[in-house]
């Protein structure tokens, strides 16, 4: 530091003038690998999605409990849940890929928009785990929650929050 003090008034030509660029930043590791974990993500989900697809009806029956009859309207009923499921899922992936391409592009709600995401589910699988004895295995959601550790590491580094919350002119 010079050891000039500062003007307490600053004239308005001063103030008027154009602040100097700021330094343009170059995308943080942690950045480019949360949005590849995220799209990495999003394969999983759709890897889930089809497997549900094919396996639906052993699903409602073996894991969910539910009878099927070989009756015709049981049959559309459970294939309109299906649809529905699937086309959800499709939409909250398209949304999810969305968001990677976004925190790849710097953008800050968008990372914080994912990491949010990320700890509902980080802490929905933790009550799963501890409150009902769901299992944690590779079928069920091993790959996903390891995603999502990953994530939240990798969006909230020091890095990619400077990097998200750079100014941009």
């Amino acid at each position: 530091m010079s050891g000039e003090k500062r003007p307490a008034f600053e004239s308005p030509i001063v103030l008027a003038s154009p602040a100097p660029d700021p330094p343009v930043m170059r995308r943080p590791v942690a950045t480019t690998f949360g949005a590849v974990l995220v799209v990495l993500r999003v394969l999983a989900g759709v890897v889930w999605l089809i497997s549900l697809g094919l396996l639906w009806r052993r699903t409602l029956i073996e894991d969910l409990g539910i009878p099927l009859d070989a009756d015709a309207e049981a049959d559309a009923g459970s294939n309109a849940a299906l649809i529905f499921v699937l086309v959800v899922g499709v939409v909250v992936l398209a949304v999810e890929l969305v968001l990677a391409l976004l925190i790849f592009r710097g953008s800050n709600w968008a990372r914080i928009t994912v990491m949010v995401f990320a700890t509902f589910s980080i802490t929905g699988s933790a009550f799963d785990y501890f409150g009902a004895d769901a299992e944690i295995t590779l079928r069920t959601t091993l790959i996903t929650l390891a995603l999502d550790i990953l994530v939240m590491l990798a969006l909230s580094s020091r890095n990619a929050r400077a990097y998200a919350r750079r100014r941009r002119r």
